[in-house]
């Protein structure tokens, strides 16, 4: 592709735009850092993650463009699939190692770890590359996220204003929640106010946080909203008409109001069961994603003569398989002194396989409906290896299990990363080896910063705790305890699979995860939330969906950005004080 444009300084340039620059490397590396920091902490706290690249083109172009005057969008294209490499780890690690710090089991060797996940993520993307030609150019599927990263890289003058955005609401956010913290003021009992009972729960969380991701999931997030409210406005009523609600002798020996003792004792275990069921059972119903893409495999071999010179070559790839998966296999052994060599090749074996398999699935599934079931994999893949592990001890077994979890579920949020990144550059023209090699360069970043977060997180507030749920954690940590025998509200767990698999089983994608999400989360939670996602209708029925996308997102994005940079260097200060 050739520029012949003049640039903002008079100076005209002939020849190729500029693209994998050190300039777009470092820009990357930076804005990587601040995403995977700030989604990680969301993660933590709504239990749900966002994705990355629109936010990461949009202060590239505050920074590539407006400060420094740089103007090839397809080197903006490699600062954002760099910045998005880095943040597969937030989702990626997120979703599995706080599950060991509930259990607690923090005495794990967490440069292992780091190492595994970065072999994780090398691994996810180098199974997946060979199928981009298939998933994009020949079965064209749509990957709504990176097509709307697209937009965004076309149109730089208005990447430059939406960076102006973000960084004002990120400094609004910023300042109301160093706010509340300074305050201790964090919530806000309208319920109380208004006289309401206090089973319904009228408290709200004050975090522009949760506004800002409930604006920009809009009516994806609706379902996350009803479960809350079917929690607390209907079964809790429901319930005491009925004189089933605890009496004050069981109150009072838990420690709590009555509120809290519902959603510890019912909604939380039937909203666990719920994110179990409803994400095995969108997984089942993906078994057609997964026969498409077996069959792009096979034409992937008819065709290899015939890639282009912009592919990295397929010798590359296999020499990064066989090298990954010979380190996966050591962290494995290493992971625990019971490990012995051949259970722990084993472990990696089938990691190894399920990384290429939930890959293949995660990848079709957000190339035609944007949704990934990631959590679910996750569960699955590690109860796989708990298994493959049991025998070891109670430590030994979830310790083994859940790091080389981690590497898998690193590997999957990488190979989804990386595809739905090359369908945008597909769409802007960049060159897709040297796409390819940026998500590689991005890729060992993210779980050093990811580790460091949760443990500053853990020590600060505690994983599990009200103040930093980790429902996904919360979800797996529960999942293991059931399957080595633990005191565990099985009954429950059941009823909520159930109905969470009856959920997503409805067509909705996601349904029951979602539904099971607003079980799980403090309704305190749940009621901020809501506000963001009317403030999105509104703004989409009054100003148009051109707004939200142009005005509102942006701005969305900022809040999260503050809230999270905050409350990630306050925990650090409480850190570091103690």
């Amino acid at each position: 592709m050739a520029d012949t444009t003049s640039s903002p300084h008079g100076v005209v340039r002939h020849g190729a735009y500029p693209e994998i620059t050190w300039p777009a490397v470092l820009v990357g590396y930076g804005i990587g850092a601040l995403i995977a920091l700030s989604i990680g902490y969301l993660s933590l706290k709504l239990g749900f993650s966002i994705e990355g690249s629109e936010l990461a083109a949009i202060l590239g172009f505050g920074i590539l463009r407006g400060l420094m005057g740089r103007n090839s969008i397809i080197e903006n294209n490699i600062n954002q699939t760099i910045a998005s490499a880095v943040n597969g780890a937030s989702a990626g690690m997120m979703f599995s190692l706080p599950a060991l710090f509930i259990l607690g089991y923090t005495d794990f060797n967490k440069p292992l770890t780091i190492l595994g996940c970065i072999v994780g993520g090398v691994l996810g993307i180098a199974f997946i590359i060979p199928l981009r030609k298939q998933m994009i150019d020949f079965n064209r599927l749509v990957y709504p996220g990176g097509v709307a990263t697209a937009t965004i890289l076309r149109s730089p003058g208005a990447g430059v204003r939406k960076a102006w955005m973000l960084l004002g609401a990120a400094a609004i956010s910023a300042l109301v929640h160093l706010a509340t913290l300074m305050t201790g003021v964090e919530n806000w009992n309208l319920g109380a106010i208004l006289g309401m009972p206090e089973y319904m729960n009228g408290i709200w969380y004050l975090s522009l946080l949760t506004v800002g991701t409930a604006y920009i999931a809009g009516r994806g997030g609706f379902f996350f909203v009803v479960g809350g409210y079917v929690c607390y406005w209907i079964l809790a009523p429901v319930l005491a008409a009925n004189g089933l609600m605890p009496d004050a002798a069981t109150l009072e020996a838990s420690g709590t109001g009555i509120a809290n003792y519902l959603r510890l004792s019912l909604f939380r275990p039937v909203g666990i069961g719920m994110l179990v069921g409803g994400a095995i059972t969108g997984i089942v119903l993906a078994f057609p994603l997964v026969v498409s893409a077996i069959r792009s495999m096979q034409s992937a071999a008819k065709t290899r003569s015939s890639v282009s010179r912009d592919e990295m070559p397929i010798q590359m790839l296999y020499v990064a398989i066989v090298a990954a998966f010979v380190v996966l296999a050591i962290v494995a052994v290493l992971s625990v002194d019971e490990m012995g060599i051949g259970r722990g090749i084993l472990m990696a074996v089938l990691g190894t396989l399920w990384i290429w398999v939930a890959g293949i699935i995660l990848s079709e599934c957000i190339g035609r409906t944007n949704w990934s079931p990631l959590s679910g994999m996750t569960l699955i893949g590690i109860t796989i290896l708990v298994f493959v592990a049991s025998g070891l001890g109670d430590r030994a077994t979830v310790v083994a299990s859940v790091v080389v979890g981690a590497a898998m579920c690193v590997a999957m949020a990488q190979a989804t990363d990386l595809m739905m990144d090359l369908k945008t550059g597909y769409l802007v023209g960049a060159t897709p080896r040297k796409q390819q090699i940026a998500q590689l360069l991005g890729t060992w970043l993210g779980p050093i910063l990811v580790m460091g977060l949760i443990i500053v997180l853990h020590q600060a507030y505690g994983m599990g705790s009200e103040k930093l749920p980790a429902p996904q954690g919360q979800a797996l940590a529960s999942v293991i305890q059931g399957i080595l025998g633990g005191d565990v509200p099985i009954q429950k767990y059941l009823a909520g699979a159930g109905l969470g698999a009856l959920l997503s089983a409805s067509g909705i994608g996601g349904l029951g995860v979602q539904v099971g999400l607003g079980f799980y989360l403090p309704f305190n939670i749940v009621l901020t939330y809501t506000l963001g996602t009317i403030a999105r209708e509104i703004t989409d029925w009054r100003l148009g969906h051109r707004w939200g996308e142009d005005v509102g997102i942006p701005m969305a994005a900022g809040l999260i950005v503050g809230e999270a940079l905050i409350g990630v260097g306050y925990s650090l200060y409480i850190v570091l004080a103690a």
